[in-house]
């Protein structure tokens, strides 16, 4: 773009034209480009806020950094992949989990659950004691020796149990050794029985489900470990960097598999990721529509300055020029109109964020929060305003085709 042709392009877009319907056009071109990127911006908005509303629940439970086998399902020897994780500078805690599939039953109900083997002092690791129910409490053992299961609300809801001494729960998991009997089917089964101590809800299906932690050394009776673990949870400290953490205890461990937070549940949030930007998708066919909007404006426009064209012509300008004041001005209404848009967008998702104007359908308390949670990123505005850059000029090269065969007449 010259800057003469930008010049005319852009007196030729605020000066007043001869017949009111042309502004009005006009006006309604803009419009179209500015509803389209305020829709942009404020759903790729609300997808980061339930993006980040999940990790922040999902942080309550998960380690910073979690170590698994690369092959096979268990850690043969824990204790001394303990000892380098703990020799990784920014290191909390490191600790052995197990994690496997058991059926539990209370009564009449059985549902298959996700049994995860945790230390004594768990909840001192993490912040689970935050997110159990009020009729309950964190409780693995007892002074008396006797030991007890903390569950999800799920899983209490579809075995009918609660925290007390009225119905235990019994877990069955199969014995991965030996030989079973047909004679004797339960025999291949080992169980183990306790009562519920506490219940917890993190508000994620994957845990809420299904999810039932009891002590470690249950979990080891109960999956025949007695010294392995499925996995080692990894805790930071306050003043480390999560990310810098998770590399270095991956260069420590190479055969290992480690993952961070987000890898921990790649699928939930590849889901979401895939959501989002299909949505992004869908809405840019809305820019895409507007821009034939500014495409039909500015060829009206180049009907009415058919005597500025013959001026122009006899004053020297050229075919060249003539085109790029026109296609120019095709670029600068959608990059104008996709400006005004994404300030109005983070202006609304601002207001959004710190008032909750939007309110969430349901009742007052139930919910885990009563207003869209939304949160407004850079990245994805560069990613509006790159897509407002293209359709413009798409926009400009669709204009420019037509000029140059009106100017070819």
């Amino acid at each position: 773009m010259s800057w003469l042709s930008t010049r005319i392009a852009v007196r030729y877009i605020f000066s007043r034209k001869s017949h009111s319907a042309i502004n009005l056009i006009s006006v309604v071109a803009v419009c179209g480009v500015v509803v389209a990127s305020v829709a942009l911006v404020c759903v790729l908005s609300v997808f980061n806020g339930f993006h980040s509303l999940i990790e922040g629940k999902l942080s309550v439970i998960d380690p910073a950094v979690k170590v698994v086998p690369a092959t096979g399902k268990a850690i043969s020897s824990p204790d001394s992949l303990i000892d380098v994780i703990t020799a990784v500078p920014g290191v909390a805690y490191a600790i052995p989990g197990i994690t496997e599939q058991a059926l539990a039953r209370c009564g009449d109900k059985q549902l298959p659950v996700m049994v995860k083997g945790v230390v004594e002092n768990y909840d001192s690791l993490s912040a689970i004691s935050s997110v159990v129910k009020e009729d309950g409490e964190f409780l693995l053992s007892n002074d008396y020796g006797m030991q007890f299961m903390v569950i999800s609300v799920g899983t209490a809801i579809s075995l009918e149990t609660r925290p007390g001494y009225r119905t235990p729960v019994s877990l069955y998991a199969p014995k991965r050794k030996g030989r079973v009997n047909v004679a004797n089917p339960i025999g291949a089964f080992r169980a183990d029985t306790m009562f519920v101590s506490g219940v917890f809800q993190v508000d994620e299906a994957g845990y809420d489900a299904s999810t039932v932690l009891v002590p470690l050394d249950v979990a080891r009776r109960l999956f025949d470990y007695p010294v392995e673990a499925t996995e080692i949870e990894v805790g930071a400290r306050p003043d480390a960097d999560e990310a810098a953490l998770h590399a270095a205890i991956a260069t420590a461990l190479p055969g290992y598999v480690v993952k961070n937070r987000l890898q921990q549940h790649a699928s939930s949030y590849r889901l979401i990721n895939i959501e989002k930007w299909i949505t992004f998708l869908l809405l840019s066919f809305i820019l895409l529509i507007a821009a034939f909007n500014v495409i039909s404006t500015v060829s009206v426009l180049i009907v009415e300055k058919t005597g500025d064209i013959v001026t122009l012509r006899n004053l020297g300008a050229t075919r060249a020029l003539i085109t790029r004041i026109f296609s120019t001005q095709a670029l600068l209404i959608t990059f104008i109109g996709s400006l005004i848009g994404v300030a109005i967008g983070v202006g609304l998702c601002l207001a959004q964020q710190h008032l909750g104007i939007i309110k969430l359908n349901g009742t007052p308390g139930t919910l885990i929060l009563d207003a869209y949670p939304v949160v407004v990123e850079w990245s994805d505005l560069v990613v509006v305003l790159a897509m407002a850059i293209a359709v413009g000029t798409l926009a400009s090269l669709v204009t420019a085709a037509v000029m140059r065969f009106r100017l070819s007449r």
